[in-house]
């Protein structure tokens, strides 16, 4: 892997990030240092989590971030339902955004599981496999 602006999961993440910015824009003044800035920290969390294990040197580190990247998109799914309820978020909208995060846990899902397989190679194993014998 080049970075974690590569991970497909760290993209989307960020675009899940900004949305919510954009959405509670909207709140009530009074949550502005509550549920808003609440959910604006859990939804960052995410991309920056992946960013940070991605950063790692190792395959089981980067896997603890993963999972708390996970952690985080399930905070921001509670938050999101919980808008609803005080009618912060219009239905619709928040409907849009718990599939988007349900497709973003399915990739963090995957990446998870492929963070914790044997597959994973590190450079200096790639480069004894890759040296031709005499």
């Amino acid at each position: 892997m080049r970075g974690h602006r590569d991970l497909v999961a760290w993209q989307k993440a960020m675009d899940l990030a900004k949305q919510i910015y954009l959405l509670t824009n909207a709140f009530p003044r009074h949550e502005v240092y509550g549920l808003s800035s609440q959910l604006r920290r859990a939804a960052v969390s995410i991309p920056s989590n992946l960013a940070e294990g991605a950063a790692r040197n190792s395959q089981r580190e980067f896997g603890y971030f993963i999972s708390t990247a996970r952690g985080s998109l399930a905070e921001v799914e509670t938050q999101i339902e919980l808008a609803v309820f005080l009618r912060y978020l219009p239905q619709d909208a928040a409907q849009k955004l718990l599939v988007y995060i349900s497709d973003l846990g399915r990739l963090l899902t995957g990446l998870r599981n492929w963070s914790s397989g044997p597959h994973i190679v590190s450079d200096k194993q790639r480069e004894t496999r890759n040296k031709k014998l005499p």
